[in-house]
């Protein structure tokens, strides 16, 4: 089976990390940073534009890529690479989450910004996303389990 390919923004916003929860239904109190699948003959870029505004709303500036994390479940035999962007908010709420704003898709249930010290009170996914958020270096983070 060849890897699905991801794209996820990192936006920081009043030094705050915005993260979505992207289980329907509220099934799991996994975080993670918004986005998803890459469409075919669309960039990298525009496919996370498109999955960040239908998750969150907003409008986002992509700028160069921070993290690339692999996400594996062998006993299904599911294998997803994700590519992390650092992005700014150009237009929607001023940093703000619409509470009205529903995904489209019906997968992303909440949306919030996070403190870094707030990540320490709540499951989230990769790992290594504080370092990825606030630090200045590209990281490779190789074939974390999934979590549910």
């Amino acid at each position: 089976m060849t890897p699905r390919l991801a794209v996820r923004a990192l936006i920081l916003h009043e030094n705050r990390l915005l993260l979505v929860n992207a289980w329907p239904g509220g099934i799991s109190d996994l975080w993670c940073a918004p986005g998803g699948g890459v469409e075919r003959h669309q960039s990298l870029p525009d496919n996370l534009r498109r999955e960040v505004h239908e998750e969150t709303g907003l409008i986002v500036e992509v700028g160069a890529p921070c993290l690339v994390n692999e996400f594996h479940e062998p006993a299904r035999d599911f294998h997803q690479v994700d590519i992390y962007f650092r992005c700014t908010i150009t237009s929607g709420t001023s940093g703000r989450i619409d509470a009205g704003w529903r995904d489209p898709e019906g997968v992303v249930t909440e949306r919030r910004f996070f403190s870094r010290a707030e990540l320490a009170g709540i499951r989230y996914k990769p790992d290594s996303l504080p370092q990825a958020a606030w630090g200045s270096r590209t990281l490779y983070d190789p074939l974390e389990p999934i979590l549910r």
